[in-house]
Formats: structure tokens, sequence, C-alpha cells
């Protein structure tokens, strides 16, 4: 994954060098933002024809460090064999948390789900019914201690089991500003509404107060801003006078459900990369 500031040579340059060392680049995406100058590029590229080990990847990271330097590129690689793990966060409601399980389960998703956190124990017979742990974390004081003290104690988990990804599935809770500057590079929300409309608490009743003719569910990246990190997927659907509220959230659950999963999905296959407040999805 590559971003720089748009130049000429850079596809060349990148596809020579992978090619000195015995790669064959299988897919490329690219795209270059006019506004800004900047160039997005994503190659997927199998080297096995060179002998696989820790020197060699070593090596081969240390020439795209040197070319990066070069062209003033941001740049990560990604190896398939390093499955990512994953935390889901949950507080009552379910869907979001049901659909992303089976999913996983049908192979969908490739990743380790080792853990299921939330601040209720409501759906602690979910997770046992995948085989997955589940740790109930509460708030105990409602106040800024008990915040912190919830907080910490979350973050001890997802360094105790070594986690890259966190989904927040329908977590009612609001993070502090030190926790999501932490881990907002990493932490996928969903967002019952289609954003930057109805942010915040209840937005189908407002919506359908509002007389609306779509729907829609938003799934972004995490930030210490309610419901205002980079965009990652979007999706709506129509709404007539003859919806009511109850409708409403049936029909956006479905929403919901799909959106997540595709942000999801993306974000494991490396298809996402972050540019300001905004994203570049190379879709698959």
């Amino acid at each position: 994954m590559v971003q720089c500031p748009d130049q000429r040579g850079v596809i060349a340059a990148l596809a020579q060098l992978l090619y000195g060392f015995g790669c064959n680049i299988v897919e490329s995406d690219q795209f270059t933002d006019k506004e800004s100058d900047v160039y997005f590029q994503r190659i997927r590229f199998d080297f096995s024809d060179i002998v696989i080990g820790p020197a060699n990847t070593a090596v081969l990271e240390r020439a795209i460090a040197e070319l990066a330097a070069r062209y003033s590129m941001d740049w990560e690689i990604f190896y398939d064999t390093k499955v990512k793990r994953v935390a889901v966060l949950v507080s009552k409601m379910d869907h979001c948390l049901y659909d992303l399980l089976i999913r996983h389960r049908a192979g969908e998703l490739n990743c380790a789900i080792p853990i299921i956190i939330s601040n209720h124990p409501d759906l602690e017979g979910v997770a046992q019914m995948f085989g997955i742990d589940f740790r109930w974390v509460p708030m105990k004081t409602k106040d800024a201690e008990g915040k912190q003290a919830q907080e910490a104690e979350i973050d001890r988990i997802l360094t105790e089991l070594d986690v890259d990804i966190i989904i927040l599935a329908r977590y009612m809770q609001i993070f502090t500003h030190d926790f999501c500057a932490r881990h907002a590079a990493h932490t996928i929300n969903i967002h019952h509404s289609f954003l930057p409309a109805f942010e915040g608490a209840k937005p189908y009743h407002r919506a359908h107060d509002r007389g609306v003719k779509v729907i829609g569910a938003t799934a972004h990246f995490a930030t210490s801003e309610l419901d205002a990190g980079p965009i990652i997927e979007q999706d709506v659907t129509r709404i007539t006078h003859r919806d009511s509220v109850k409708d409403m959230i049936r029909k956006g659950r479905d929403l919901e459900r799909l959106v997540l999963a595709r942000a999801v999905r993306w974000v494991l296959e490396d298809r996402v990369l972050v540019h300001g407040n905004k994203t570049v999805v190379f879709e698959d």
C-alpha cells in the first residue's frame, strides 16, 4: 500500500524493484487525487520464486524503504501469512455481531476473532455458541474515573490478546479522546445513519420525524469526534410515508449488517488507505 506526491516514474520504479526481487505482480490498482495531487496504489504480488524467510523479506523491505525515501512515499507491506486478530465490541443489540460471526464461520472474513467484549452481559450466550471468549467490562461508576477504568481494562485485554483490529458492532459507548487516539487507525464503527446526517443517538426516530425518503448506514474509522471519522462504506434504501419507525429500524439493520461486513472485509484485505478525513478504497 503506497501513497505519495503524484509524480512521474512511481509505477515503473515499484514494478522494476519487485521484478528485480523475483516477485510477480498479480493485482495492481491506483488512483490520483487531483485536488491534493496525491498518488495512491495497492499492489498485490507473489514472491514464491524467491526463498521465503525473514532475511529475504527484510532485504525487500529495506529496498522499498530506500525507494520510498526518493519519492517521499508512505508505504506499508502486509503478508497473507499474517492473519489479523479482531476484537468485537458490542452492547445489547446482536444483529451485527451475529452477521459477522456467521460470515467468519463461512470463511468470508479472513481473520481470527479471539474475543468479544461488552459493557453488558447479555450476549455472552452468543459468544459461547461460536466458541469465542467473552469479557464483560462494565463501567462501574458513572464518572470520569469509571470510564478510565473501563477503558484501561479494555486496553489490557486488547494487548493481552495481541488484537490488530477493533470492530464496534453497535457498541453503544462513547470512548474518551485518549482511547480514540490510541486506536483510531484500526477501529471500525457502524453508525445507523447515512452520515453526516443524523449523527448521534436515535437517528431513525429523527429521520422519521423529518420525513426522509432514504435511510442509510455508514461504516467509518472511529475518532475522538463522534461519528465523524473517515468513511469506509455507505449504503441506502428507500423509505415511503407508509414506513413506521419500526419499519425503518428493520430496514436499517439490514443495511448495517451489509455495510459493516463490507468495510471489515476491505480492511482485513488491506484495501483501505486513509487520506485526511477521507478514505481511498480499492474494492474487489
